[in-house]
């Protein structure tokens, strides 16, 4: 292992204020069975962006974590694997009496050890490994984002969108694309291009916690609107319905509505209308998916995940450990991924 990611180990055994999230043994072994893990198994650069990815900026103690979301950066700042400034995030809440941590395609996990202290912070024990965040596109396609996914190819947007660096992205579902179905057939190029980058904020990763009544230019040039009501945050008409699902280079927030650049003054709706189709006079929905044809599915594509609400916990102290014996609980899952055998 050291001989394998000698950067890593260098630069984690000499650190200080650091916040380690080690996956126990059943979530390592776990993984190593998966998908995920066998193909981090053939790329050391992925094993080194996972386990970077696992390292929090910051000493936090469970005491330090609150029932609102807090978006924590880590140690992954290699560009192949993320473009966020200042680090890739994970977001972090309490949920009762545990801590719940969210990483790629809102995949949970949750402390089940906290406050386990070495002499470079803290460890807490986690149900799962984290999952990295991906591209814009890919996590489209893998949480059933189709007719986004479809219309960024369709308008060539695809890598365009996947290398923008610290993006906010607004993406609506399915429904909302086959709600104005009826038009979107007749679309040049040029007017879907309108469309979808009309969806995205370049160089400002707007986190929920960071969505306040306020204006957003987009990189299409126009600015969205957001507004923080009591039943939602909505962005022009359309209510966040999914917020923070983070990306490689960002975030990405889904919405129940197509949002219209040549439309841009419409208010939400009152509370429990529709807002679907809202921007776009005259359209009408269709029973189909648009733009569906254009996307390869995804051998894992899954629903929407949707997310509990939270409120305060206590947390619980535990014994010191040495650095050597962190080190070991963080890159124990190194040791598995790439076969070498365990610490």
């Amino acid at each position: 292992l050291l001989a394998t990611q000698p950067a890593i180990v260098s630069t984690l055994s000499n650190a200080t204020n650091i916040t380690i999230l080690a996956p126990n043994n059943d979530a390592l072994s776990a993984f190593l069975n998966s998908t995920a893990g066998m193909v981090a198994a053939s790329d050391p650069g992925a094993v080194a962006a996972l386990l970077t990815y696992h390292v929090l900026q910051g000493n936090y103690a469970s005491s330090a974590f609150m029932n609102t979301s807090m978006f924590i950066p880590t140690a992954l700042s290699n560009t192949t694997y993320a473009n966020v400034t200042g680090g890739q995030r994970i977001e972090a809440r309490l949920n009762g009496s545990s801590v719940d941590i969210f990483s790629g395609l809102l995949q949970e996990s949750m402390v089940v050890t906290p406050n386990i202290s070495f002499t470079g912070g803290t460890i807490h024990i986690i149900s799962s490994v984290l999952a990295l965040p991906t591209s814009p596109s890919n996590t489209a396609t893998s949480l059933n984002l189709t007719s986004l996914a479809g219309a960024l190819t369709q308008a060539d947007l695809v890598s365009t969108v996947d290398s923008l660096t610290d993006v906010t992205i607004f993406a609506p579902s399915n429904e909302a694309f086959s709600s104005i179905g009826s038009l979107l057939g007749n679309l040049t190029t040029e007017e879907l291009t309108g469309i979808l980058t009309y969806h995205v904020v370049n160089g400002t990763v707007g986190y929920s916690t960071m969505l306040t009544n306020t204006t957003l230019k987009t990189v299409g040039g126009g600015n969205v609107t957001i507004r923080v009501q009591d039943d939602g945050v909505f962005v022009n008409e359309a209510k966040v319905t999914v917020p923070d699902v983070l990306v490689a280079n960002g975030v990405v927030h889904v919405i129940d509505g197509v949002l219209n650049p040549n439309n841009t003054s419409i208010a939400p709706p009152t509370s429990g209308a529709s807002t679907t189709s809202a921007a776009f006079t005259g359209a009408s929905s269709v029973s189909s998916v648009p733009f569906t044809s254009l996307v390869t599915p995804s051998t894992t594509v899954t629903s929407i995940p949707t997310r509990a609400p939270t409120s305060s916990s206590s947390s619980a102290g535990a014994a010191m450990m040495t650095g050597a014996v962190g080190m070991g609980a963080l890159f124990g899952a190194a040791v598995g991924v790439m076969g070498v055998g365990g610490l």
